[in-house]
């Protein structure tokens, strides 16, 4: 006897095993009769169980979750640039990074910067550049398929600054041909129009030390065969190196480029009064952020960077500041096997109070242990002191979280709403120390409003958008506005806290987020790729404010979601969508994506459509026997249109969440 499944077009024999090599399923297909799922509830009781199992043997045995943080090739490239260009690498490690990069080449011989993605001409450049230096030659039947695809995406003049100057640093490239980072810019006064303070949290750590080598300008001579001079289309000579400048005469762009073209001309004749106090400046800033942290801004591009600053400033291999900011940076590695990898960051203290948060909602006891030993980790986390933040908002005083292990200068509020709600679900014995480390958090939160009512990730009002058309500004996150999806999760928390709509804060917020809904019905996902996930943390948002869910902008959203399901019964979104907002809600289903989804609707009370009853179908369907589910595409966001994440947790705990919030919401209904 044979049956079909309702979301295959392949047969399925009753009984029978997955085919080899594909994931051991919990169960069998559930079978879907007029919308309902046969015998669901236990389905999903099952699903529930073997999710918090999985769940808790990813926890670490001091109490937090960090699941591995994936990023493109651009990381293992750059990992070996930095190495060959402080003579510190060897060549196993390199070989492993090379093949890792050469593992994830696209068939049109370039590398994408998420995964089936297009490729990319910066990522493809670096890679090429990065097997260049790990002892590839330019014949390797590899490297001429990407020399192909680079110069048909324009060559080596198409990539963007960080890129630019890295390939200075080889003799690749002509500094006076990239955009200027004088360190004379961390001189600016706070008050002053243009200052440090006034682009994000990340690009100030990026970019500070970038500043220092800028200024130093290092140089690493390497052998022709190691260079990249035949990926300038037509030759290097014959290229055009400096930026274009806009066909609109009179334009911020133009404005920029012309400041930029005036700060390279000081450079060619020295004159550079404040150079020497700047650059000690920008050094102690430095240093000083190096406190408490797991390197400069505890991410990789602001950790290589510094590396290299402290070198251009003369510090030793063996300077005790050198190893900390050396080893923070190795640390990011994985050696798996054969292969190399990096990642950007960790994610332990965002992992752990999403673990608490999905294995509270699905049962776990208050008082379990396992709860009280990462609550109590998490709470040993909270910032107590100022960091960049304070800037902009002299007011507020520390109580927030951060991102990874350690990062004492950036806790972001998105973090700190995140740890509040896992805390929600979790009694630790010292009430009081629980009780006040969240009530100062949520006032560090309503400190960090921004004036338009929503909240960013880092800091206040750092919306100042004339500074995206800075030259050096190309890696598209100058800034750190508010955002719908991180204002979301801000009502979730304080509603779970007591306040409500009549808040003035609240008030605000929600008129924020109305005023930014898109004419579709969706909202734009800034953390997580992208209209899906927006949409989903508004209405979760929305309904734990009591916001009426007949009101005209919750039932746009959710018939949004309704529209762009798949025919799987799942939902998923492309990363293209950042840069194509017609693929919004399109792409093939992801386990943490349909849990998204299947959130935004029963957050509206939709317990009655077949959307949901089907979504439910594909995660019960795709979960594997150990609990987990399998996720290749990327679904978190680093910087939209140019850096992207694969939180490998995301697919545990989310799904978990979904089906938890299921049988809530179905038991509520029943009574029972």
């Amino acid at each position: 006897m044979r049956e079909f499944s309702p979301y295959s077009s392949e047969p399925i024999s009753a009984g029978s095993s997955p085919p080899s090599g594909s994931p051991q399923r919990s169960a069998s297909a559930p079978q879907m009769r007029f919308g309902k799922i046969d015998d669901l509830a236990s389905r999903v009781a099952v699903a529930v169980d073997a999710a918090r199992k999985y769940l808790f043997t990813q926890q670490h045995e001091d109490g937090y979750w960090c699941g591995e943080l994936e990023a493109d090739t651009t990381l293992e490239s750059d990992y070996i640039l930095l190495h060959v260009l402080l003579g510190t690498g060897n060549q196993e490690r390199f070989d492993k990074a090379a093949r890792h990069i050469l593992n994830h080449q696209n068939e049109d011989g370039g590398w994408s910067i998420y995964a089936g993605g297009p490729s990319n001409v910066s990522a493809s450049v670096k890679a090429y550049f990065g097997l260049k230096l790990a002892g590839f030659t330019a014949e390797h039947p590899a490297l001429k398929r990407a020399r192909k695809k680079i110069l048909e995406m324009g060559g080596v003049t198409e990539v963007n600054t960080f890129t630019k100057i890295y390939l200075c640093f080889f003799g690749q490239y002509d500094y006076d041909a990239v955009p200027a980072v004088p360190p004379e810019i961390v001189l600016f006064p706070n008050w002053f129009w243009f200052n440090i303070y006034e682009i994000s949290s990340w690009s100030r750590a990026i970019l500070v030390p970038l500043s220092i080598c800028y200024a130093k300008k290092p140089f690493k001579k390497i052998s022709d065969e190691m260079g990249v001079e035949e990926l300038f289309v037509g030759g290097r000579e014959k290229s055009r190196m400096h930026l274009r400048w806009s066909k609109k005469r009179i334009s911020w762009r133009n404005f920029f480029l012309f400041l930029d073209r005036l700060t390279h001309w000081f450079e060619r004749v020295h004159i550079r009064p404040l150079r020497s106090l700047a650059l000690k400046k920008a050094e102690k800033w430095m240093l000083q952020r190096f406190e408490m942290s797991d390197g400069l801004g505890a991410i990789y591009p602001s950790m290589m960077n510094s590396i290299i600053a402290l070198r251009c400033l003369g510090y030793s291999v063996d300077d005790p500041q050198f190893i900390r900011a050396f080893d923070e940076f190795e640390k990011l590695g994985i050696e798996e096997g054969d292969t190399f990898r990096m990642q950007p960051c960790m994610s332990p203290v965002w992992d752990t109070a999403y673990a608490l948060f999905a294995l509270g909602e699905a049962g776990v006891p208050a008082n379990d242990p396992r709860m009280v030993r990462s609550a109590n980790w998490m709470l040993q986390k909270q910032v107590r002191k100022p960091g960049d933040w304070k800037i902009k908002n002299p007011k507020g005083e520390p109580g927030g979280w951060y991102f990874e292990f350690n990062n004492e200068f950036y806790p972001d509020v998105d973090d700190s709403a995140m740890v509040c709600l896992g805390l929600s679900r979790v009694e630790h014995p010292n009430g009081r120390y629980q009780s006040e480390s969240v009530q100062r958090a949520i006032d560090w939160i309503f400190s960090m409003q921004c004036k338009n009512g929503g909240w960013a990730s880092f800091d206040k009002d750092n919306d100042r958008m004339v500074f995206q058309y800075v030259p050096f500004a190309d890696h598209n996150a100058m800034l750190d506005p508010a955002t719908v999806d991180i204002t979301g999760r801000i009502l979730e928390c304080l509603a779970t806290y007591g306040y409500d709509q009549n808040h003035p804060a609240v008030k605000k917020a929600i008129k924020f987020i109305r005023k930014e809904q898109e004419p579709d019905g969706s909202w734009f996902g800034r953390w997580g790729v992208n209209y899906i996930y927006g949409t989903m943390q508004v209405l979760r948002g929305l309904e734990a404010m009591g916001v009426d869910r007949n009101d005209p902008m919750v039932q746009q959203a959710a018939e949004w979601l309704r529209s762009v399901q798949n025919a799987d019964g799942g939902w998923g979104e492309t990363v293209g969508s950042y840069d194509d907002p017609n693929l919004r809600g399109q792409g093939q289903s992801t386990a943490s994506q349909t849990a998204w989804a299947i959130m935004g609707l029963l957050a509206v009370g939709d317990t009655r459509s077949e959307c949901v009853a089907r979504g439910m179908a594909y995660l019960l369907r795709t979960q594997n026997k150990d609990g987990s589910w399998d996720e290749r595409f990327f679904t978190g966001t680093g910087f939209p249109r140019v850096f992207y994440l694969k939180y490998h947790l995301y697919s545990e705990y989310f799904p978990l969440i979904a089906l938890t919030t299921y049988a809530k919401v179905m038991a509520e209904k029943s009574g029972s």
